[in-house]
């Protein structure tokens, strides 16, 4: 094992980036929605099919301009799991709407599609399933369930750019959808992300939001001969330097895919025998389902031995961490949101996952790092505070 840390996440850059945004400036435009914007924006278009694709400062705002379209108003329920993250809830807690939160399921970790029906009410006006880990909800039964009872479906693909669900790639199924370009991710501009329409009749509306409530794009395309105020909205455009960025990643997409599918794989392998053992589980991913490696998680037999294993890894200089703390268990959630039913899933499940380093160029220390899981996790099973065994 080298001496050198090995930190969790890494950005990976592919050597264009810094070109781009000096190209940028010299073309004398900085602000946002310039060439480098839309190149992205039709690289996401051509690689989704999203009848429209805009460039947002986040994948947040993607979302809070998702619940702006949806027509969210005070009361209106949007169902959506637990085990996500906090902007999930909030894009819609901040147009009044109340989240509702059902249970994972205890194979991908997703919205357990077999529960949503019974959580819709009156008030339903929307639901969110969270592409966890890159691996796709089972969105045949939720866009099923959405079209009898009327609902939209936001996706919240923030963790599943270049990954598909039978052939199709995330973000292009819902009506809308949201990507993350965050640091974290696996294309990345360090903050930054897009939000996909599906559904034609929403795109230009999505332009106005996006660009402060104004008809902006509609005078710039000659379609009208003044822009002005007319929409609600506000600034959720990035600017050049970040699209740049982008631009390098998304060229190189394929690329980056296939480096951390390897290097997930590699993970997958070397911690088979350790899951045989019944010291770990694994990832499952489905067989319609293609990931793009964005991360690579194990579940352990409890809480104590995730918080002794992050400390084992600490201690040989490895990163790792866990989430979510369940949104329902958060003062925000308990204020904002409401339950449906149990949460056994979400609460067992976030207890006991623990995610591993992957970036590109970790792969040189997988092998030693899963050679340290082994070793804690044997001692861990001789020694009487050993738990349960793993589902």
């Amino acid at each position: 094992m080298t001496p050198t840390p090995i930190p969790f996440n890494k950005p990976y850059m592919t050597g264009r980036e810094l070109w781009y945004i000096a190209q940028a400036h010299a073309n004398g435009h900085l602000s946002g929605d310039g060439m480098f914007t839309k190149k992205c924006h039709a690289w996401l278009e051509a690689h989704t099919g999203a009848r429209k694709a805009l460039l947002t400062h986040s994948c947040t705002g993607a979302l809070e301009m998702a619940a702006i379209l949806a027509g969210i108003q005070p009361g209106d329920e949007v169902i959506m799991p637990s085990y996500t993250f906090v902007s999930t809830a909030n894009a819609f807690v901040l147009r009044g709407g109340i989240p509702v939160f059902v249970d994972i399921r205890p194979d991908t970790l997703n919205i357990d599609e077999t529960r949503i029906e019974a959580a819709i009410t009156p008030r339903t006006k929307v639901i969110v399933p969270v592409h966890y880990a890159g691996v796709a909800c089972e969105m045949d039964t939720i866009m099923d369930i959405a079209r009898r009872h009327k609902l939209l479906v936001i996706e919240d693909a923030a963790q599943g750019i270049m990954s598909t669900y039978k052939g199709r790639p995330l973000g292009s199924i819902g009506h809308m959808a949201a990507y993350s370009f965050h640091e974290t991710k696996n294309i990345i501009s360090g903050e930054g992300g897009a939000l996909l329409i599906n559904d034609e009749s929403l795109a230009e509306r999505a332009e106005i939001i996006r660009e402060k409530g104004t008809n902006r794009s509609l005078f710039f395309r000659g379609q009208v001969d003044k822009y002005t105020w007319v929409d609600i909205g506000s600034s959720y455009l990035p600017g050049e330097v970040i699209a740049a960025f982008l631009w390098a990643q998304m060229e190189e997409a394929t690329a980056i895919t296939n480096m951390r599918l390897s290097i997930w794989q590699q993970y997958h392998e070397a911690l088979f025998e350790v899951e045989a053992e019944g010291l770990l589980r694994r990832p499952i991913v489905p067989e319609d389902c293609q990931h793009n490696a964005h991360m690579y998680y194990v579940l352990l037999d409890s809480i104590e031995t995730r918080t002794a294993l992050i400390a084992c890894l600490k201690g040989e200089g490895i990163n790792s961490v866990f989430h979510y703390v369940p949104l329902h268990s958060s003062p925000g959630g308990r204020e904002y949101g409401r339950m449906f039913g149990e949460l056994k899933n979400t609460e067992e499940f976030s207890d006991r996952l623990l995610r591993l380093p992957l970036w590109i160029g970790v792969e040189n220390e997988v092998d030693s790092i899963c050679e340290i899981i082994r070793k804690f996790l044997a001692v861990q099973a001789n020694s009487a505070a050993f738990g349960t065994a793993l589902k």
